[in-house]
């Protein structure tokens, strides 16, 4: 009599599906951009058109300033990390590039606090994030824990929505040079450099990624990892069209008419 096959033991003893070429690899996470970059958000678009009150572009710019605060942050967790003493090198410039470093480089956050002091907001509140929406504050929290506890190369690849800022970035600056007339060049500076820097840093990841990812439980979940740093940039905008565009503003965030 033949005996029962258990599907279970079946399951169990199938063979891992075969790493992705490089090609397929990189072509899975620049897909996902293509499907879930907060570009495609309804904020991002009213945002850049020249849609919003200057109360509206106040309250992004304030809650924005919550993930540039983090990104040298999650940026120090990795490094702290890290054994390649290479990577660490080359990694510790983008502290740099968002921390600063005296004299001569103010940094990104200090750039990002050129335009909120240009839209009219107290330097010492938009620091202190007492006005930031709390989804906002867990989004950016999370992707800091993400790339704190994750493995390397999954950490890294979080990372890689840098490939697809530069656009976005042109575009903001374009748009909203055009079409709000509270918004001069000084005040877009942070966009400005990041024109240079995010092809440069995106690129060294993916190629980090690429070479580092040898499984495909590996690739999938670099590929997951770029999924997730688009939520965490998109439920931001969510969250600002929920509270100043919906008027749904949670108690203790930022009113503009306070």
């Amino acid at each position: 009599m033949t005996e029962p096959v258990s599907l279970e033991r079946v399951s169990t003893e199938r063979k891992p599906a075969e790493p992705m070429s490089v090609a397929d690899f990189e072509a899975a996470i620049r897909a996902v951009g293509a499907e879930r970059y907060h570009d495609k958000h309804s904020f991002h678009h009213m945002l850049h058109g020249g849609k919003l009150t200057m109360a509206q572009v106040q309250a992004w710019a304030l809650n924005r300033y919550c993930y540039q605060a983090a990104v040298p942050r999650k940026d120090a967790a990795l490094i702290s990390r890290l054994h390649d003493r290479e990577l660490r090198r080359e990694w510790l410039h983008r502290v740099h590039d968002h921390d600063g470093l005296p004299p001569d480089e103010p940094g990104g956050i200090e750039r990002w606090l050129a335009l909120t002091n240009g839209l009219g907001l107290d330097r010492n509140y938009v620091v202190s994030m007492r006005g930031a929406l709390p989804a906002t504050r867990f989004a950016v929290e999370a992707y800091v824990t993400f790339v704190r506890e994750q493995p390397i190369t999954v950490a890294v690849a979080s990372s890689l929505t840098e490939l697809f800022a530069p656009k976005i970035h042109k575009e903001r600056i374009a748009g909203m040079l055009e079409n709000y007339d509270f918004i001069d060049d000084k005040v877009m500076a942070y966009f400005k450099r990041r024109l240079a820097q995010a092809p440069r840093d995106a690129n060294f990841a993916l190629n980090y990624v690429l070479q580092n990812a040898k499984t495909r439980e590996e690739q999938e979940a670099c590929v997951d990892a770029v999924r997730f740093k688009c939520n965490v940039l998109w439920v931001q905008l969510d969250a600002l069209q929920h509270a100043y565009v919906e008027g749904n503003i949670p108690p203790g965030a930022f009113r503009p008419e306070a």
